[in-house]
């Protein structure tokens, strides 16, 4: 089988459909990424498995996990990524209820990698091969959980376990080199293989140990500068994956049709309703305020 690289077709006759990926994995430790918490959450009691660097608590210095480490170098070496010389971690500063440090650990212009590629069976052309780039794989903390839930009067509210916190979490970001979501769905396929053949991580989606977000936009084909892309998270397997893009590329195209203007946002997928919602608008690398 040879790899091939092709423009692809959309739905959108006069557009061209940009998706990019980006997966984040949890990586099997014994303990979290920056303390010597059990990393082994499932099935605990909220809130048990912390200490005052899980959360945040002044004085409390992080020890890196070397383990973890290890594992995102192993992947990115399996995506065929260049390994640097000289990495960091950064803070990335943002304010979420499940995120009670107000910062994430995680990296940001000297990643543990980057420029790598992926082949997947490409969906157009069975017996062959597609090939997108990888941008970079990273190290990072996982954040906290929030359980909603509603009381006897009716009134919901939400509730945080801070077991998942720390928890090591590799982000896997791809290029904006593919154009179906068939694509994106046989990308993820490959993907997950290759996580669970190495060993590093489960990647169960349904257990949240492989959670994917996907950034699309479209533009007129043949213009080189890519649209105003939306980021579409809350996606729990493949299928809901492939039915968001789907989705997604439909109601862009609709609005471009009509003469209106893409919003730049995240939009998270509604399953039992098969559609992607507004939730804030998408911030850019500043708004973070990493260092």
């Amino acid at each position: 089988m040879t790899a091939t690289h092709h423009a692809g077709t959309s739905p959108a006759t006069d557009y061209e459909v940009v998706i990019g990926l980006e997966v984040h994995a949890q990586v099997v430790t014994e303990s979290k990424m920056f303390c010597s918490c059990s990393s082994r959450y499932s099935g605990a009691p909220p809130n048990t498995l912390v200490c005052p660097v899980c959360l945040g608590m002044p004085g409390s210095l992080p020890v890196m996990n070397r383990t973890a480490v290890e594992a995102t170098i192993i992947t990115a070496l399996a995506l065929n990524c260049e390994i640097p010389e000289f990495s960091k971690f950064d803070r990335k500063n943002y304010n979420y209820p499940d995120l009670m440090k107000g910062y994430q650990i995680s990296q940001f212009d000297l990643p543990f990698s980057q420029a790598g590629w992926l082949e997947f069976d490409d969906p157009a052309n069975p017996g062959q091969m597609r090939r997108a780039g990888i941008t970079r794989v990273h190290l990072e903390e996982d954040t906290a959980t929030l359980k909603h839930v509603r009381d006897s009067s009716g009134e919901t509210y939400s509730l945080m376990d801070v077991n998942r916190a720390g928890v090591p979490l590799m982000e896997i970001v791809g290029d904006p080199d593919l154009r179906t979501a068939d694509e994106a769905g046989s990308y993820l396929r490959a993907l997950r293989q290759i996580l669970r053949y190495l060993g590093v991580s489960t990647a169960n989606m349904d257990e949240g140990a492989f959670r994917c977000d996907a950034n699309v936009s479209l533009r007129p084909r043949g213009q080189a500068e890519y649209g105003a892309k939306v980021e579409v998270k809350n996606m729990n397997s493949f299928r809901s994956v492939v039915r968001a893009i789907e989705f997604e590329i439909v109601r862009q195209r609709d609005i471009l049709d009509a003469g209106g203007r893409i919003v730049q946002e995240t939009r998270g997928w509604v399953d039992d309703r098969a559609i992607t919602v507004t939730q804030r608008s998408k911030e850019a690398a500043h708004d973070y305020r990493y260092f």
